[in-house]
Protein backbone atom coordinates (compact mmCIF):
# COMPACT_ATOMS: atom_id res chain seq x y z
CA UNK A 1 0.00 0.00 0.00
CA UNK A 2 2.82 2.43 0.86
CA UNK A 3 4.06 1.66 -2.45
CA UNK A 4 1.40 2.43 -4.84
CA UNK A 5 0.78 5.34 -1.93
CA UNK A 6 4.79 7.02 -2.75
CA UNK A 7 4.41 6.23 -6.46
CA UNK A 8 0.72 7.95 -6.98
CA UNK A 9 1.90 10.98 -4.59
CA UNK A 10 5.19 11.50 -6.92
CA UNK A 11 3.83 11.27 -10.33
CA UNK A 12 1.07 13.67 -8.90
CA UNK A 13 3.56 16.24 -7.70
CA UNK A 14 6.14 15.76 -10.63
CA UNK A 15 2.90 16.54 -13.16
CA UNK A 16 1.90 19.67 -11.16
CA UNK A 17 5.63 20.71 -10.19
CA UNK A 18 6.05 20.90 -14.08
CA UNK A 19 4.16 23.33 -14.64
CA UNK A 20 5.99 25.84 -12.04
CA UNK A 21 9.94 24.08 -12.78
CA UNK A 22 10.03 22.62 -9.36
CA UNK A 23 8.91 18.94 -10.23
CA UNK A 24 12.15 17.44 -10.09
CA UNK A 25 13.62 16.15 -6.72
CA UNK A 26 10.40 17.28 -4.22
CA UNK A 27 8.09 14.54 -5.66
CA UNK A 28 10.69 12.29 -4.92
CA UNK A 29 12.04 13.71 -1.57
CA UNK A 30 8.18 13.15 -0.53
CA UNK A 31 7.48 9.48 -2.10
CA UNK A 32 10.59 8.50 -0.17
CA UNK A 33 9.01 9.70 3.13
CA UNK A 34 5.94 7.59 2.66
CA UNK A 35 8.45 4.35 1.52
CA UNK A 36 12.08 5.17 2.54
CA UNK A 37 13.08 1.75 0.97
CA UNK A 38 10.81 1.91 -2.62
CA UNK A 39 14.03 2.18 -4.54
CA UNK A 40 14.68 -1.17 -3.16
CA UNK A 41 11.11 -2.17 -3.93
CA UNK A 42 10.69 -1.20 -7.56
CA UNK A 43 11.25 -3.51 -10.73
CA UNK A 44 13.76 -1.83 -12.37
CA UNK A 45 15.38 -2.45 -16.25
CA UNK A 46 18.63 -5.62 -16.69
CA UNK A 47 21.03 -2.20 -17.52
CA UNK A 48 21.43 0.97 -15.14
CA UNK A 49 23.68 2.95 -16.44
CA UNK A 50 25.13 5.61 -13.35
CA UNK A 51 27.55 8.31 -14.40
CA UNK A 52 29.44 10.80 -11.90
CA UNK A 53 32.60 12.92 -11.60
CA UNK A 54 33.41 16.08 -10.96
CA UNK A 55 32.78 17.34 -14.38
CA UNK A 56 30.81 16.27 -17.76
CA UNK A 57 27.91 14.28 -15.84
CA UNK A 58 26.17 16.32 -17.89
CA UNK A 59 27.19 16.22 -20.92
CA UNK A 60 27.64 12.34 -20.94
CA UNK A 61 24.39 11.34 -19.89
CA UNK A 62 23.28 13.26 -22.70
CA UNK A 63 25.42 11.51 -24.95
CA UNK A 64 24.88 8.46 -23.98
CA UNK A 65 20.80 8.67 -23.89
CA UNK A 66 20.89 9.96 -27.67
CA UNK A 67 23.52 6.94 -28.51
CA UNK A 68 20.81 4.29 -26.89
CA UNK A 69 17.81 5.54 -28.43
CA UNK A 70 19.53 5.14 -31.48
CA UNK A 71 20.14 2.34 -31.11
CA UNK A 72 16.98 1.10 -30.55
CA UNK A 73 16.42 1.48 -26.63
CA UNK A 74 13.68 2.67 -24.27
CA UNK A 75 15.67 4.75 -21.92
CA UNK A 76 14.52 6.54 -19.07
CA UNK A 77 17.18 9.20 -17.55
CA UNK A 78 16.99 12.57 -15.49
CA UNK A 79 17.20 15.05 -18.05
CA UNK A 80 16.25 17.62 -15.74
CA UNK A 81 19.70 17.05 -13.97
CA UNK A 82 18.07 16.51 -9.99
CA UNK A 83 21.13 14.37 -9.54
CA UNK A 84 20.31 13.16 -5.82
CA UNK A 85 18.29 10.62 -4.04
CA UNK A 86 15.45 12.91 -4.30
CA UNK A 87 15.69 13.42 -7.95
CA UNK A 88 16.86 9.99 -8.78
CA UNK A 89 13.65 8.55 -6.70
CA UNK A 90 11.59 11.21 -8.60
CA UNK A 91 13.01 9.46 -12.31
CA UNK A 92 12.47 6.10 -11.32
CA UNK A 93 8.82 7.16 -9.69
CA UNK A 94 7.25 9.25 -12.72
CA UNK A 95 8.43 6.69 -15.40
CA UNK A 96 7.15 3.53 -12.98
CA UNK A 97 3.58 1.96 -13.58
CA UNK A 98 1.44 1.39 -10.61
CA UNK A 99 2.78 -1.62 -9.35
CA UNK A 100 6.12 -0.63 -9.35
CA UNK A 101 7.98 -1.48 -12.80
CA UNK A 102 10.08 0.63 -14.65
CA UNK A 103 9.03 0.18 -18.38
CA UNK A 104 12.39 0.55 -20.17
CA UNK A 105 15.90 -1.44 -21.44
CA UNK A 106 17.92 1.33 -19.62
CA UNK A 107 17.59 3.32 -16.70
CA UNK A 108 20.13 6.20 -17.20
CA UNK A 109 21.21 8.56 -13.98
CA UNK A 110 23.78 10.90 -13.48
CA UNK A 111 23.94 10.85 -9.51
CA UNK A 112 25.97 13.71 -7.49
CA UNK A 113 28.89 12.62 -6.71
CA UNK A 114 29.19 13.15 -2.89
CA UNK A 115 25.38 11.27 -2.55
CA UNK A 116 25.93 8.39 -4.66
CA UNK A 117 26.33 6.07 -2.06
CA UNK A 118 22.65 7.10 -0.90
CA UNK A 119 21.27 7.01 -4.58
CA UNK A 120 22.50 3.32 -4.89
CA UNK A 121 21.65 2.36 -1.15
CA UNK A 122 19.17 -0.37 -2.75
CA UNK A 123 19.96 -1.31 -5.53
CA UNK A 124 23.14 -0.40 -7.98
CA UNK A 125 23.92 0.14 -11.24
CA UNK A 126 25.24 -2.44 -13.98
CA UNK A 127 27.97 -0.07 -15.11
CA UNK A 128 29.33 2.91 -12.83
CA UNK A 129 30.99 5.51 -15.09
CA UNK A 130 33.51 8.03 -13.39
CA UNK A 131 34.48 10.90 -15.87
CA UNK A 132 36.86 12.73 -13.37
CA UNK A 133 37.61 13.74 -9.86
CA UNK A 134 39.59 16.58 -8.82
CA UNK A 135 39.05 19.97 -6.94
CA UNK A 136 36.12 22.05 -6.82
CA UNK A 137 34.80 24.57 -4.29
CA UNK A 138 36.21 24.44 -1.08
CA UNK A 139 32.60 24.77 1.27
CA UNK A 140 30.79 22.49 -1.42
CA UNK A 141 33.06 19.58 -2.03
CA UNK A 142 36.19 19.45 0.20
CA UNK A 143 39.32 17.73 -1.05
CA UNK A 144 38.86 15.21 -3.94
CA UNK A 145 39.81 12.49 -1.49
CA UNK A 146 37.10 13.32 0.45
CA UNK A 147 34.84 13.16 -2.96
CA UNK A 148 36.67 9.75 -3.18
CA UNK A 149 36.17 8.13 -0.60
CA UNK A 150 32.32 8.97 -0.13
CA UNK A 151 32.06 7.46 -3.35
CA UNK A 152 33.80 4.74 -3.07
CA UNK A 153 31.09 2.67 -0.98
CA UNK A 154 28.62 3.14 -4.34
CA UNK A 155 30.77 0.93 -6.28
CA UNK A 156 29.11 -2.84 -5.71
CA UNK A 157 31.53 -5.74 -6.32
CA UNK A 158 29.01 -6.68 -9.23
CA UNK A 159 28.47 -3.48 -11.11
CA UNK A 160 31.04 -3.06 -14.04
CA UNK A 161 33.06 0.58 -13.52
CA UNK A 162 34.07 2.54 -16.73
CA UNK A 163 36.50 5.02 -15.69
CA UNK A 164 38.73 7.48 -16.99
CA UNK A 165 42.41 5.69 -17.41
CA UNK A 166 44.25 9.51 -17.18
CA UNK A 167 42.55 10.43 -14.23
CA UNK A 168 44.83 9.45 -11.19
CA UNK A 169 42.41 9.51 -8.70
CA UNK A 170 39.18 8.18 -10.60
CA UNK A 171 41.70 5.30 -11.36
CA UNK A 172 41.82 4.04 -7.79
CA UNK A 173 38.15 2.81 -8.13
CA UNK A 174 39.73 0.00 -10.41
CA UNK A 175 41.76 -1.39 -7.11
CA UNK A 176 39.31 -4.60 -5.70
CA UNK A 177 37.43 -4.69 -8.46
CA UNK A 178 36.85 -7.10 -11.22
CA UNK A 179 35.22 -5.87 -13.97
CA UNK A 180 36.40 -2.39 -15.00
CA UNK A 181 36.60 -0.58 -18.46
CA UNK A 182 39.05 2.06 -19.31
CA UNK A 183 38.77 4.92 -21.70
CA UNK A 184 41.48 7.40 -22.09
CA UNK A 185 43.69 9.97 -24.90
CA UNK A 186 46.99 9.05 -26.32
CA UNK A 187 49.56 11.78 -26.61
CA UNK A 188 48.63 14.06 -29.14
CA UNK A 189 49.46 17.78 -30.26
CA UNK A 190 47.85 19.70 -27.38
CA UNK A 191 49.92 16.88 -24.56
CA UNK A 192 52.22 18.84 -22.95
CA UNK A 193 55.35 17.13 -20.78
CA UNK A 194 54.45 18.37 -17.61
CA UNK A 195 51.29 19.32 -15.58
CA UNK A 196 49.68 23.04 -16.20
CA UNK A 197 48.01 25.33 -14.63
CA UNK A 198 48.40 27.41 -11.23
CA UNK A 199 48.55 24.49 -9.06
CA UNK A 200 49.49 20.40 -9.36
CA UNK A 201 46.89 18.40 -7.72
CA UNK A 202 48.59 15.46 -9.33
CA UNK A 203 52.02 16.05 -7.82
CA UNK A 204 51.64 13.16 -5.28
CA UNK A 205 50.17 9.87 -5.51
CA UNK A 206 46.59 9.06 -4.31
CA UNK A 207 47.86 5.56 -3.10
CA UNK A 208 50.74 6.21 -1.51
CA UNK A 209 51.68 9.96 -1.75
CA UNK A 210 54.56 9.63 -3.43
CA UNK A 211 55.88 11.87 -5.77
CA UNK A 212 54.01 11.06 -8.82
CA UNK A 213 56.09 11.43 -12.54
CA UNK A 214 54.25 12.16 -16.07
CA UNK A 215 55.34 11.31 -19.43
CA UNK A 216 52.16 13.52 -21.06
CA UNK A 217 49.82 15.41 -19.74
CA UNK A 218 46.37 16.37 -21.74
CA UNK A 219 44.95 19.51 -18.95
CA UNK A 220 45.55 20.14 -15.52
CA UNK A 221 46.60 16.15 -14.00
CA UNK A 222 45.38 14.57 -16.28
CA UNK A 223 47.52 12.44 -18.97
CA UNK A 224 49.54 9.29 -18.51
CA UNK A 225 50.27 9.07 -14.79
CA UNK A 226 52.71 6.96 -12.92
CA UNK A 227 53.68 6.66 -9.49
CA UNK A 228 57.77 6.17 -8.36
CA UNK A 229 57.05 3.59 -5.67
CA UNK A 230 53.74 1.49 -5.60
CA UNK A 231 53.49 1.68 -9.34
CA UNK A 232 50.01 2.96 -9.39
CA UNK A 233 49.90 4.11 -13.56
CA UNK A 234 48.04 4.90 -16.16
CA UNK A 235 45.90 1.08 -16.99
CA UNK A 236 46.08 0.06 -20.90
CA UNK A 237 43.00 1.68 -22.30
CA UNK A 238 39.64 -0.52 -23.80
CA UNK A 239 38.66 2.62 -25.15
CA UNK A 240 40.96 4.92 -26.62
CA UNK A 241 41.67 8.84 -28.47
CA UNK A 242 43.98 7.22 -30.91
CA UNK A 243 44.04 10.69 -32.48
CA UNK A 244 43.12 14.18 -32.21
CA UNK A 245 43.34 17.38 -33.69
CA UNK A 246 41.20 20.48 -32.27
CA UNK A 247 42.46 22.75 -34.78
CA UNK A 248 40.42 20.43 -37.39
CA UNK A 249 38.18 18.69 -35.14
CA UNK A 250 38.72 15.77 -35.79
CA UNK A 251 39.04 13.09 -32.63
CA UNK A 252 39.91 9.32 -33.92
CA UNK A 253 38.95 6.43 -31.76
CA UNK A 254 40.26 2.75 -31.73
CA UNK A 255 42.20 4.03 -35.11
CA UNK A 256 38.81 3.13 -36.89
CA UNK A 257 36.67 5.49 -35.60
CA UNK A 258 36.59 9.70 -37.00
CA UNK A 259 34.17 11.87 -35.33
CA UNK A 260 33.88 15.17 -36.11
CA UNK A 261 33.95 17.90 -33.28
CA UNK A 262 30.93 20.18 -33.08
CA UNK A 263 33.29 22.09 -30.15
CA UNK A 264 36.50 21.99 -30.22
CA UNK A 265 37.57 21.07 -26.49
CA UNK A 266 39.45 18.68 -25.10
CA UNK A 267 36.25 18.61 -22.22
CA UNK A 268 33.76 17.20 -24.91
CA UNK A 269 36.30 15.18 -26.06
CA UNK A 270 36.58 13.01 -22.67
CA UNK A 271 32.63 13.02 -22.48
CA UNK A 272 32.71 11.75 -25.90
CA UNK A 273 34.94 8.84 -24.61
CA UNK A 274 33.21 8.05 -21.60
CA UNK A 275 29.39 8.31 -23.60
CA UNK A 276 31.02 5.79 -26.49
CA UNK A 277 32.35 3.60 -23.92
CA UNK A 278 29.09 2.77 -21.88
CA UNK A 279 27.27 2.29 -25.12
CA UNK A 280 29.73 0.07 -26.72
CA UNK A 281 29.58 -1.96 -23.47
CA UNK A 282 25.65 -2.15 -23.38
CA UNK A 283 25.95 -3.53 -26.75
CA UNK A 284 25.67 -0.26 -29.30
CA UNK A 285 27.27 -0.57 -32.10
CA UNK A 286 30.25 1.42 -33.15
CA UNK A 287 28.80 3.08 -36.15
CA UNK A 288 25.81 3.68 -34.41
CA UNK A 289 27.59 5.39 -31.66
CA UNK A 290 29.79 7.16 -34.05
CA UNK A 291 27.15 8.18 -36.20
CA UNK A 292 25.18 10.10 -33.03
CA UNK A 293 28.29 11.83 -31.67
CA UNK A 294 29.65 12.74 -34.91
CA UNK A 295 29.22 16.79 -34.62
CA UNK A 296 26.40 16.44 -31.93
CA UNK A 297 25.87 19.94 -30.31
CA UNK A 298 24.96 19.50 -26.50
CA UNK A 299 21.04 20.41 -25.91
CA UNK A 300 21.44 21.37 -22.37
CA UNK A 301 23.28 24.44 -22.71
CA UNK A 302 26.59 24.18 -21.86
CA UNK A 303 28.11 25.39 -24.72
CA UNK A 304 25.71 27.94 -26.97
CA UNK A 305 26.15 30.04 -29.98
CA UNK A 306 24.27 33.39 -29.73
CA UNK A 307 24.38 36.31 -31.56
CA UNK A 308 24.49 39.74 -29.66
CA UNK A 309 24.72 43.03 -31.57
CA UNK A 310 27.74 42.49 -34.90
CA UNK A 311 29.06 39.76 -32.33
CA UNK A 312 28.90 36.24 -33.04
CA UNK A 313 29.05 34.38 -29.61
CA UNK A 314 29.86 31.05 -28.28
CA UNK A 315 28.45 30.69 -24.14
CA UNK A 316 31.70 28.46 -22.41
CA UNK A 317 29.59 27.38 -18.95
CA UNK A 318 31.80 26.36 -16.49
CA UNK A 319 30.25 23.81 -13.34
CA UNK A 320 29.66 26.01 -10.49
CA UNK A 321 33.10 27.11 -9.07
CA UNK A 322 35.08 24.57 -10.45
CA UNK A 323 38.37 26.05 -11.44
CA UNK A 324 39.46 23.03 -13.94
CA UNK A 325 36.27 23.59 -15.78
CA UNK A 326 37.12 26.93 -16.07
CA UNK A 327 40.86 26.46 -17.04
CA UNK A 328 39.56 24.27 -20.37
CA UNK A 329 37.05 26.77 -21.51
CA UNK A 330 39.93 29.55 -20.88
CA UNK A 331 42.15 26.99 -22.92
CA UNK A 332 39.38 27.23 -25.91
CA UNK A 333 39.70 30.93 -25.96
CA UNK A 334 43.37 30.80 -26.09
CA UNK A 335 43.70 28.68 -28.87
CA UNK A 336 40.97 30.41 -31.32
CA UNK A 337 43.30 32.75 -33.60
CA UNK A 338 40.44 34.97 -34.42
CA UNK A 339 40.39 38.44 -32.78
CA UNK A 340 38.18 38.07 -29.90
CA UNK A 341 36.72 39.76 -26.54
CA UNK A 342 36.33 37.58 -23.70
CA UNK A 343 33.13 38.21 -21.25
CA UNK A 344 33.65 37.00 -17.76
CA UNK A 345 30.33 37.15 -15.45
CA UNK A 346 30.56 36.05 -11.97
CA UNK A 347 27.60 36.74 -10.51
CA UNK A 348 26.27 34.23 -8.10
CA UNK A 349 28.81 32.19 -5.96
CA UNK A 350 28.30 29.55 -3.36
CA UNK A 351 24.78 29.01 -4.26
CA UNK A 352 23.75 26.38 -1.18
CA UNK A 353 25.97 27.67 0.99
CA UNK A 354 25.92 31.39 0.57
CA UNK A 355 29.41 32.17 1.97
CA UNK A 356 30.44 34.71 -0.90
CA UNK A 357 33.52 32.87 -0.64
CA UNK A 358 35.63 33.68 -3.82
CA UNK A 359 39.29 31.92 -3.31
CA UNK A 360 38.08 29.77 -5.97
CA UNK A 361 39.08 32.31 -8.19
CA UNK A 362 42.71 32.42 -7.88
CA UNK A 363 42.72 28.69 -9.00
CA UNK A 364 41.69 29.47 -12.45
CA UNK A 365 44.88 30.19 -14.59
CA UNK A 366 43.00 33.60 -16.17
CA UNK A 367 46.63 33.73 -17.60
CA UNK A 368 45.28 31.89 -20.76
CA UNK A 369 43.63 35.66 -21.78
CA UNK A 370 47.10 37.01 -22.17
CA UNK A 371 47.50 36.07 -25.53
CA UNK A 372 47.16 38.25 -28.58
CA UNK A 373 44.09 37.37 -30.15
CA UNK A 374 42.13 38.48 -27.07
CA UNK A 375 41.31 41.95 -27.75
CA UNK A 376 39.57 43.15 -24.54
CA UNK A 377 38.08 41.43 -20.92
CA UNK A 378 35.20 42.47 -19.69
CA UNK A 379 34.14 41.59 -16.06
CA UNK A 380 30.38 42.12 -15.38
CA UNK A 381 28.71 40.60 -12.73
CA UNK A 382 28.07 41.03 -8.48
CA UNK A 383 31.75 40.23 -8.37
CA UNK A 384 33.20 42.07 -10.94
CA UNK A 385 35.62 43.54 -8.06
CA UNK A 386 36.87 40.28 -6.98
CA UNK A 387 37.28 39.21 -10.59
CA UNK A 388 39.08 42.09 -11.33
CA UNK A 389 41.59 42.29 -8.58
CA UNK A 390 42.42 38.69 -9.23
CA UNK A 391 42.92 40.11 -12.99
CA UNK A 392 45.24 42.42 -11.41
CA UNK A 393 47.43 39.52 -10.72
CA UNK A 394 47.65 38.19 -14.08
CA UNK A 395 49.68 38.99 -17.10
CA UNK A 396 46.68 40.57 -18.82
CA UNK A 397 47.34 43.84 -19.94
CA UNK A 398 45.07 46.41 -17.60
CA UNK A 399 44.12 48.90 -20.71
CA UNK A 400 42.83 44.90 -22.19
CA UNK A 401 40.33 45.09 -18.82
CA UNK A 402 36.90 46.76 -18.12
CA UNK A 403 34.87 46.03 -15.50
CA UNK A 404 31.20 46.32 -16.09
CA UNK A 405 29.47 45.04 -12.71
CA UNK A 406 25.68 45.31 -14.17
CA UNK A 407 25.09 42.20 -17.00
CA UNK A 408 22.52 44.10 -19.16
CA UNK A 409 25.05 47.42 -19.14
CA UNK A 410 27.95 45.03 -20.22
CA UNK A 411 25.74 43.65 -23.12
CA UNK A 412 24.53 47.13 -24.41
CA UNK A 413 28.01 47.98 -24.45
CA UNK A 414 28.97 45.03 -26.79
CA UNK A 415 25.96 45.20 -28.72
CA UNK A 416 27.20 48.94 -29.64
CA UNK A 417 30.77 48.14 -30.77
CA UNK A 418 32.58 46.06 -32.77
CA UNK A 419 32.42 43.09 -34.50
CA UNK A 420 35.01 40.37 -33.42
CA UNK A 421 34.57 36.96 -32.15
CA UNK A 422 32.98 37.50 -28.40
CA UNK A 423 32.86 33.89 -25.64
CA UNK A 424 30.85 34.37 -22.20
CA UNK A 425 32.67 32.66 -19.75
CA UNK A 426 30.77 32.31 -16.75
CA UNK A 427 28.99 29.55 -14.46
CA UNK A 428 25.53 27.49 -15.40
CA UNK A 429 23.57 29.19 -12.93
CA UNK A 430 24.29 32.75 -14.69
CA UNK A 431 24.10 32.29 -17.66
CA UNK A 432 20.58 32.54 -18.40
CA UNK A 433 21.33 36.21 -16.92
CA UNK A 434 22.87 36.69 -20.10
CA UNK A 435 20.98 35.06 -22.20
CA UNK A 436 17.40 36.23 -21.08
CA UNK A 437 18.19 39.43 -22.38
CA UNK A 438 16.08 40.91 -25.51
CA UNK A 439 19.70 41.95 -27.33
CA UNK A 440 21.01 38.29 -27.10
CA UNK A 441 19.75 36.04 -29.93
CA UNK A 442 20.32 32.51 -29.16
CA UNK A 443 21.00 30.20 -32.37
CA UNK A 444 19.17 27.20 -32.24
Amino acid sequence: MRLLLAILVCKLGHAVGSLIGKGSSLPGKYALKICPDILRRVQLPGYIVAVTGSNGKTSTVEMIAAILQAGGKAVVYNQEGSNQIEGVTTTILTHATLSGRVKADVLLIESDERYAAHSFRYFHPTHFVVTNLYRDQLTRNGHPEWVYDSLKPAMHPDTELILNADDPLSGCFARGQEKVKWFGLDRCSISTDAPTGVYHDGAYCPVCHAPMEYDYVHYNHIGAYRCTACGHRKPATDYTATALDLDTGRLTIDGSVTIQLAFRSIYNVYNILAAYAACREVGIAADTASGVINNYILRNGRMQKFTLGAHRGVLLTSKHENSIAYDTNLRYIAASKSPCTVLVIVDAVSRKYFTSETSWLWDIDFDRLACDSVQRVILSGQYANDLAERFSFTAVAPEKCTVEPDIRAAAALLESQGDEDLYVVTCFSDRDKLLDLPCVKKEV
